[in-house]
């Protein structure tokens, strides 16, 4: 490569990394988390010719068997994330466990995208749901909870059942108790576990689906066909591709979700989790700013996957074509259920995503299978 070639590509990743334009294949994606979601971020990356440096506290990460360059560490370690900057032209991130304030503190350097408003407010139940009616979008209805008095005057408001939630790091069901009539409140408030909580109705819903879109630095954005979702003890077990709901309900939640991506002002992705109710209403219960597990069919079943439409997005690219080329059901092999691969390799229309992880855990993902189907 001559010095005027060199020179073309560092004024390329310079321009791109204010915003004016594309990052150049060779340029380095920052991935902020080094779990499975990473680990196919990175792969995806490295098909459109670009490298990833992935920042994670443990060493025994799915992502960090795939990746270039990694930074093993705290994310309040200041001085790690300065010289993991340093390293990048962008940065992402696979999960919300992350401070928005070291993500804020990297945005001053080089393109965050998702930016760390939207981590801000995905991280937290309250600011999540005050952002969605805020911008008119339905929810269950809901109560901030700050002790045991604040629960007992939320749960005269909304009656029961209800759902307890803490306010902050809650997934897979962890920090969630049913209120019902005769629960012990002090129990409950303790088994919640939290210093912040919310209080939901509980949504007496027909199925639960998911619509993920994505948004270019263009502001344009490409939103995949709502999937249906399946849950065992609070774990995502089984997708559907495409939810098993009437056109105007597909149709109403791809709104939705493009209504939500534009009010974020994202670059990136959001998967945008609902309920739909025995009435046939919609009601947005979650939001994830990033890939989402209930998309690891776009893999196999479409033109353009869930993470490299990420890429794309990250990038500054064009995005890619959304369309379901096959029907699909996706399911994750939690735990022991891992030890079924060769049987489930030995399926013709079958397609194994294992994550590299060593040990089988209850609850724990240890990868997926996506069965596909004709296209109906």
């Amino acid at each position: 490569m001559t010095a005027d070639e060199k020179t073309t590509i560092k004024e390329k990743i310079a321009s791109a990394a204010i915003g004016l334009g594309p990052l150049p294949p060779g340029s380095r994606i920052g991935i902020l988390g080094g779990g499975q979601l990473g680990r196919m971020i990175v792969l995806a990356a490295a098909r459109l010719g670009y490298r990833s440096h992935v920042f994670c506290p443990a060493l025994d990460e799915p992502a960090l068997q795939v990746v270039e360059a990694r930074t093993i560490s705290a994310y309040d370690d200041l001085k790690a994330i300065d010289a993991f900057v340093d390293s990048i032209d962008v940065v992402t991130f696979e999960f919300e466990n992350v401070p928005s304030m070291v993500v804020e503190r990297i945005g001053d350097r080089v393109p965050t995208r998702p930016g760390w408003k939207i981590l801000h407010i995905a991280q937290n139940r309250l600011r999540e749901k005050d952002f969605l009616r805020g911008i008119g979008v339905p929810t269950a209805d809901y109560r901030e909870i700050t002790g045991t008095d604040g629960l007992q005057r939320a749960i005269r408001d909304l009656g029961t059942p209800a759902v307890l939630k803490s306010a902050s790091f809650g997934y897979d069901g962890k920090g969630q108790v049913l209120i019902k009539p005769d629960t012990d409140q002090r129990e409950a408030w303790a088994a919640m576990g939290a210093s912040i909580g919310i209080l939901e109705t509980f949504v007496d819903f027909m199925t639960e689906i998911s619509v993920i879109v994505a948004r270019g630095l263009d502001g344009r954005m490409a939103t995949y066909d709502p999937v249906e979702n399946w849950h065992v003890n609070h774990i995502l077990d089984t997708t559907i591709a495409p939810a098993r709901i009437d056109a105007r309900l597909t149709m109403q939640a791809e709104a939705l979700a493009r209504h939500i991506a534009e009010a974020l002002d994202l670059v990136g992705l959001v998967a945008v989790e609902m309920f739909v109710t025995r009435d046939g209403r919609l009601l947005v219960n979650e939001l994830a700013p990033r890939p989402h597990n209930s998309g690891h069919w776009t893999i196999d079943a479409c033109v353009t996957s869930q993470f490299e439409q990420t890429v794309r997005a990250v990038c500054g690219l064009p995005l890619g074509a959304t369309e379901r080329h096959s029907n699909a059901t996706m399911k994750n092999l939690i735990g022991n259920e891992v030890e079924d691969w060769l049987k489930i390799l030995a399926e013709p229309t079958a397609k194994v995503h294992l994550y590299g992880k060593a040990h089988a855990r209850p609850g724990r993902k240890m990868g997926h299978v996506t069965r596909l189907m004709p296209k109906r």
